[in-house]
């Protein structure tokens, strides 16, 4: 990757959700503006605040897919993702923007 672009592949969505009262979702429903988590696959030398194999939460509306080995990928800016999930919980929720 070149410059501040960051590799993504997005976590597999499971079939159907519930919600948080029991409500079955189906997989066809879309819901907007809906952010995914996905994992750092690949940085540019730029890139400050993530590293290869970090957990990013990101909109993958209007991003840039490539295909590689029969796997989708999303590229992106960096500026771009929204939170970046971490195990040490100190304090706070476990993420950091």
């Amino acid at each position: 990757m070149l410059h501040d672009r960051v590799m993504l592949r997005l976590e597999q969505q499971a079939e159907e959700r519930r919600s948080g009262s029991g409500i079955v979702i189906p997989a066809t429903v879309k819901m907007a503006n809906r952010l995914a988590w996905g994992e750092v696959c690949g940085v540019g030398s730029n890139v400050r605040s993530v590293k290869v194999g970090d957990k990013v939460l990101l909109n993958p509306e209007d991003q840039f897919e490539v295909e590689l080995h029969a796997q989708v990928y999303l590229v992106m800016r960096e500026r771009d993702l929204h939170a970046v999930a971490t195990q040490e919980t100190d304090h706070g929720t476990g993420l950091y923007l």
